[in-house]
């Protein structure tokens, strides 16, 4: 049987759910420092806010910056609590992407889905639809990954009809001399 490097799992995935939190509300252990003292950059063909509900959904080539955080899609929606609080981050798009360097000397982290939704009290995300992870050339794909942040489990699900199977590929770690066992 083949050893799988946990940790490296947990921080590939770590790294790429926890960071679509946006708006200052992901942990700044899991990116870059700095990206949680850059201003939020946001473009989109139309914005649309309602006060009433605290809705705010931003349509047509969305992108969102902050530091060396991206989100990418067709539709972004924001839901704020009654007390003007960020609650939950809907991104879908053909696919919704999002990218971001964890930390200084690691490659950025890629995920993609039809759909990602982040619920920032339950600290909990999810990737549906086609969903994939990559950082580096490590990758972790499925029909749905959720992961909640506060207990450190990743959840993967096969799609139902059974065609899109959970998958990791993990690469050997290098020591320096060569690849390792």
């Amino acid at each position: 049987m083949y050893g799988v490097d946990t940790m490296r799992v947990n921080r590939l995935l770590q790294a790429a759910l926890c960071s679509l939190a946006l708006i200052g509300v992901a942990s700044p252990a899991l990116a870059l420092p700095e990206d949680r003292a850059q201003p939020i950059h946001i473009s989109a063909d139309s914005a649309s806010m309602n006060e009433k509900t605290g809705v705010t959904v931003y349509s047509g080539r969305v992108e969102i910056s902050q530091g060396t955080m991206k989100i990418r899609g067709d539709r972004v929606e924001l839901y704020r609590s009654a007390g003007g609080e960020v609650d939950r981050i809907v991104s879908v798009g053909q696919p919704a992407e999002f990218e971001q360097q964890p930390k200084a000397n690691d490659p950025i982290t890629h995920a993609y889905g039809l759909r990602m939704e982040y619920r920032i009290g339950a600290q909990q995300v999810t990737i549906s639809e086609q969903a994939r992870v990559e950082q580096g050339q490590d990758t972790f794909t499925g029909e749905r990954i959720v992961y909640n942040m506060d207990k450190a489990i990743v959840d993967a699900y096969s799609s139902q009809n059974g065609d899109q199977r959970v998958k990791m590929v993990i690469q050997p770690k290098s020591n320096g001399n060569g690849p390792s066992q």
